[in-house]
């Protein structure tokens, strides 16, 4: 492969899908999301994020991740990469260490194992962690709240303090930035972690 995997991760309204945006098209790669990547994902995402899925068990929830996850590097990243496009996609197989993982309490090594056997072992070569008070997430959120959205303040803590773990264990993958700033700002951060971990620019 010679195209270069970068993906964007961190708790709800921190930037990620803006700053993935702007850095697809600097970098003239494929943007994409996880869950929802591709048609089969769109189908899992709605199901996962519908606020009327109700009784949804943890390893349920990590299975359906999962599942997206490997339709996404199947269509989606794999083919990319091989045909040396750059792939930036908001969120990857770490929001499922998060989310799943310390969020929901299973397992982590298990998450992770299913994680990887539905990715094929590609994981990303650069993730960016943005990061954002509570307090500010909330007010960019505002009402209208989707299913994780609204799984309440002590999840998302275990979340966020999911996210620094995963990006203390592995700083040399891991860049972490304050989202909290100005759109502008953190996407010049953005392009100078980008230069200088993977050597890309645009």
């Amino acid at each position: 492969m010679t195209g270069r995997f970068i993906a964007f991760e961190g708790g709800e309204a921190c930037g990620k899908s803006t700053q993935a945006a702007a850095l697809a098209d600097e970098l003239d790669a494929v943007l994409t999301r996880e869950p929802g990547g591709t048609a089969i994902g769109g189908r899992l995402r709605a199901l996962l994020l519908d606020p009327a899925t109700t009784g949804l068990d943890g390893r349920t929830e990590a299975l359906l991740m999962a599942a997206d996850r490997a339709q996404h590097l199947a269509e989606v990243v794999r083919p990319a990469l091989e045909a040396g496009r750059h792939v930036v996609s908001d969120r990857s197989a770490y929001s499922s260490l998060a989310y799943q993982g310390y969020g929901r309490g299973l397992e982590l090594d298990e998450v992770r194992h299913i994680s990887d056997w539905a990715a094929a072992g590609v994981w990303p070569d650069l993730v960016v962690l943005l990061e954002v008070p509570a307090r500010v997430a909330a007010v960019r959120l505002g009402s209208g709240l989707d299913r994780m959205e609204q799984l309440g303040d002590e999840f998302h803590h275990r979340v966020a303090g999911g996210f620094r773990a995963l990006a203390a264990a592995d700083p040399g993958r891991w860049v972490v930035l304050d989202g909290g700033r100005s759109v502008v700002e953190v996407a010049a951060s953005v392009r100078g972690a980008v230069t200088e971990r993977l050597q890309l620019q645009g």
